[in-house]
């Protein structure tokens, strides 16, 4: 068992002194985590996102399951497995916590205070970009970065967050390090922001798209995509398709992610084009 008080950037995280990581190996406390994995996706515990024996083996395995409990409450729970290249990145699978008391930042420092034990410098995830919420959590709080858009990556998920979407995703890198202070803010620089040209931008609720080939790209969010897919799906797909191939077609091309803007929509670098260099002549006389 890991207690906050021992984890200085735990509790930096604000979460309260009586919570306790441990990780979980029996099986009752397994099907506990399926219990409170289907209370946050809105689903039977059987057909959750992961299953009890899974965890079992995955556990068994050495790799990472742990549980969050508040006086002696499951409040949030994660599971990441080794991935490549296998001796510096951990893949973080899932992670779900009761929210609004800092829980979820406690279990994300808590599997970087037990990936950096185990040498990991590395820690990946996927996540919807059109939530902004984890957006902001992933970027700013943590200081990851997107790396890769994954089109549909799990297919059609009808569950009470993505409500039948297409479950795009991007492959978010955390690189670690051994500093042990609070977790620190991570935001775009100004100037880069000041410089952008909206790809997409939010016009009453809806995307409107606009090519462009600036150096800097700015791409919003809606406010609330989750409650968007229960009023107006027409939207929420649209919104779903002006990211995909904004985001999408950007990361393919190599661009870099800064991070997110007024937390409101994502700042993406495009990497400049080297003009083509000119080819030598040779003369003679």
């Amino acid at each position: 068992m890991t207690h906050l008080d021992t984890l200085t950037d735990t509790r930096a995280a604000g979460a309260t002194s009586s919570l306790d990581i441990r990780e979980l190996h029996a099986m009752d406390d397994l099907e506990a985590v399926c219990v409170l994995f289907g209370e946050i996706w809105g689903t039977h515990p059987a057909k959750g996102p992961v299953s009890a024996e899974v965890m079992r083996a995955l556990g068994h395995a050495g790799n990472y399951v742990v549980g969050a409990y508040e006086n002696g409450r499951l409040v949030g729970a994660s599971v990441a497995f080794f991935a490549e290249p296998s001796a510096a990145t951990l893949h973080s699978h899932i992670t779900g916590a009761t929210a609004g008391r800092g829980i979820g930042l406690a279990l994300k420092l808590h599997q970087k205070q037990w990936a950096l034990r185990r040498g990991i410098t590395r820690i990946t995830w996927t996540y919807d970009p059109l939530i902004r919420r984890n957006a902001h959590f992933n970027l700013t709080k943590l200081g990851a970065r997107p790396e890769e858009y994954l089109r549909s990556f799990y297919g059609a998920m009808d569950d009470a967050i993505n409500g039948g979407d297409e479950s795009d995703r991007v492959l978010t890198a955390w690189g670690l390090s051994a500093h042990h202070g609070p977790a620190a803010t991570s935001t775009p620089d100004d100037s880069a922001a000041a410089h952008a040209v909206h790809a997409v931008r939010d016009v009453g609720g809806r995307p409107e798209v606009t090519p462009t080939d600036a150096e800097f790209v700015l791409i919003d969010l809606p406010d609330d995509i989750e409650a968007l897919r229960r009023t107006d799906p027409g939207a929420a797909h649209a919104w779903r398709l002006a990211v995909r191939d904004a985001l999408g077609g950007l990361l393919d091309d190599g661009a870099r992610v800064l991070g997110l803007h007024d937390r409101r929509g994502y700042l993406v670098h495009r990497t400049p084009v080297s003009a083509p260099a000119r080819p030598r002549t040779e003369s003679s006389l």
